[in-house]
């Protein structure tokens, strides 16, 4: 290292300041809700090679910290010549910015900032705006089987040209999106952000240098790099394996398996994702081009930070691991997949994480969070013709709870920290009456330290000719799983006019056409819990009655607690807890996914995914789902809900292995 240890130090907390001085410039400034209430968006600050050596440390998105501005750099040099003072880039590709941008409404901007005629750094920031076009109001929807499905593609290309808008850029933004208007209200709030990051930095040059400026960019990612490796040598050598499961791909009921084979050797990390189905042909594909991607390592962030809150956050953190993904696979797919819905698949690859790092670290990690953000969108019809289209909420449910603390009901923030919208807000900017927006009681996994609840939100429509859409539902069929005995948490789901007599029960939803008058109830999982339930505190299961997080039904079964006229019956509690027996289990995925790896093992869906990796890309969904499917013809309808008989799992194990054989 080039600086000494007080000056880092310095530094490390001055461009820190700067990234989230620039985020709140984006915030405030901001035209949609999604930006100014949700904080769907980022700021950083990269070197002169394209990685974040600034990142803030409590505002906006909190998981990018990996991503890379280079190859959109080298993109732009190539087909326009060097970048100029007031140059800013513009992309929204996931296969063209290599994994900046990792779906199409997610924009990107970057300004390379220059000092005496030379880039001393690049500002970045995103935004998630409106609309950027495609088959769907908002662009996203799970069913979109390719990305010219999703909208428009924006490849490395310059917004602005020497501090000047290039017109025929906004041109094409605008005739490409539902709302031309308040996409460009929000790029205006991040040129505002990158212009309040150049500022900054060029103070930083007047008090330090630019020289220093450039030293502290490689010290302090070589200085977090070293952090890192430090706390990941705490950890117990080996190799642990976890899978888990997507309910499905949307357009099938087939459930989309992720599988992750955890290395851990001095202070390094390898991730091996193979054994995870091939990439689906539907939205949630996580394009990392086989590299440490944000999406696939942001577990590893957040354990080393829980280990060690001094270090800085910058892309050293990453430098420590390493990813094999195959390519073609689910978390490493090809042009042309869609990716819109691919924080579905990234949740469930945090829980892959969690699971595995589980295995080594018991009393650090917790159980299975909620594991699903579902942007709850309603586009209904103006008045003088277009749409507006706007996010009700970000619903979220729990954390998982770990040893010696309860999970947090509905505030997980597993991959980012995103806000909720106000009420009043929500009913001010759309035609929909919120009639409940609350904690879901009886949906946080039982254990001695219960799991987070789940939320409920149910919105009355106010507009003829609406949509909804809930992009990203999951685990409305395999629960969040639970740890050292305890249970999972409640799965989700989505209702229809509940409680009246055209109640609607639906699964994943594409673009649902509602009425004016319709009520819709998301009801979002709830987390897994940690440790025996008979061994909760009875007055902490009190008290979780009491608040409405658990009923007295389920105080009763589930934690062996009596109440009567809210009180404690400690005789008739005694004699229950006595008489209950515990089935110990390390990880309690719930009785849906015990019936699916009763019929088609983990093991053999390793097998079975490696074989396909063999077949050509085009062909693999079609022989997965001929395979799988075969299989099930052989089990009872409504399986895994309905589990099989003994019987009847044996012969789907031997109808597997034919069909692998042929």
């Amino acid at each position: 290292m080039k600086l000494d240890a007080v000056t880092l130090e310095i530094l490390n907390n001055k461009v820190a300041a700067i990234t989230e001085e620039m985020c709140l410039t984006l915030q405030r400034t901001g035209r949609t809700l999604y930006v100014k209430e949700t904080a769907d968006f980022a700021c950083a600050l990269a070197g002169l090679d394209g990685r974040f050596f600034a990142y803030p440390r409590s505002i906006g998105v909190s998981g990018f910290v990996g991503l890379e501005c280079g190859p959109t750099i080298e993109a732009v040099e190539r087909t326009a010549g060097p970048l100029a003072p007031g140059d800013v880039i513009l992309t929204n590709d996931p296969y063209r910015s290599v994994g900046l941008a990792t779906h199409l409404p997610d924009l990107q901007l970057i300004e390379p900032y220059f000092h005496d005629g030379r880039i001393v750094a690049y500002g970045w920031c995103f935004v998630h705006c409106s609309d950027v076009g495609g088959r769907v109001p908002s662009s996203i929807s799970p069913l979109n089987s390719e990305i010219f499905q999703e909208g428009l593609r924006i490849p490395p290309v310059k917004l602005l040209r020497g501090g000047v808008l290039n017109p025929e850029v906004k041109l094409f933004l605008d005739a490409n999106s539902r709302t031309p208007e308040a996409n460009f209200g929000d790029i205006r709030a991040m040129l505002a952000a990158l212009g309040a990051g150049r500022r900054r930095v060029e103070q930083v040059i007047a008090q330090h240098g630019a020289e220093t400026l450039l030293d502290a960019q490689t010290d302090l990612v070589a200085f977090a790099e070293a952090k890192a490796r430090a706390v990941l040598r705490r950890i117990p050598e080996g190799t642990y394996r976890f899978s888990d499961y997507l309910d499905d791909d949307a357009a099938t009921a087939l459930p989309v398996r992720l599988a992750l084979a955890l290395t851990i050797a001095d202070g390094t990390v390898t991730l091996d994702f193979t054994g995870s189905d091939p990439q689906v042909a539907t939205a949630m594909n996580i394009p990392s081009h086989g590299r440490p991607h944000a999406w696939l390592t942001l577990r590893v962030l957040a354990l080393v930070h829980t280990l060690d809150k001094t270090v800085p956050l910058n892309a050293g953190l990453l430098g420590p691991v390493s990813i094999i993904a195959p390519k073609g696979s689910i978390v490493n797919p090809q042009e042309p997949a869609a990716t819109g819905v691919r924080h579905a698949a990234a949740i469930r690859v945090n829980d892959l994480l969690n699971g595995a790092f589980g295995l080594a670290l018991p009393a650090v990690m917790p159980a299975a969070s909620s594991g699903t953000v579902i942007p709850v969108v309603v586009a209904e019809p103006l008045p003088q013709g277009g749409r507006n289209v706007q996010v009700v909420e970000p619903m979220i449910g729990g954390t998982g709870a770990r040893e010696g603390h309860d999970g947090v009901d509905g505030r997980d923030s597993g991959i980012s920290n995103l806000a909720n919208n106000p009420v009043e807000t929500v009913e001010a900017e759309l035609g929909v009456e919120v009639l409940r927006y609350a904690l879901r009681p009886d949906s946080g996994g039982a254990g001695r330290w219960r799991g987070g609840c789940g939320m409920e939100l149910t919105f009355r429509i106010e507009t003829d000719g609406a949509s909804v859409l809930g992009r990203g539902m999951e685990r409305l069929l395999f629960r969040p799983w639970g740890r050292a005995g305890a249970r999972p948490g409640a799965p989700g789901a989505l209702i229809i006019n509940r409680g009246r007599p055209d109640e609607r029960h639906l699964g994943k939803i594409d673009m649902l056409s509602v009425a004016a008058g319709d009520t819709v109830t998301f009801l979002t999982p709830g987390a897994g819990g940690w440790g025996d339930p008979l061994l909760r505190d009875v007055e902490a299961v009190r008290r979780d009655v009491e608040n409405g997080f658990v009923s007295v039904a389920a105080a009763r079964a589930d934690y062996g607690v009596v109440l009567v006229d809210g009180a404690v019956d400690v005789a008739a509690t005694k004699a229950l807890r006595a008489a209950a027996v515990a089935e110990p289990r390390d990880v309690d995925f719930g009785p849906e996914r015990e019936a699916w790896d009763a019929a088609f093992s983990p093991e053999f869906m390793g097998r079975l995914n490696l074989r396909l990796l063999e077949a050509p890309l085009e062909a693999r969904q079609r022989m997965r789902r001929e395979v799988l499917e075969r299989v099930l013809a052989t089990l009872p309808e409504g399986f895994p809900r309905r589990p099989a008989a003994p019987a009847a799992a044996d012969a789907a194990r031997r109808t597997l292995e034919a069909a692998l054989a042929e």
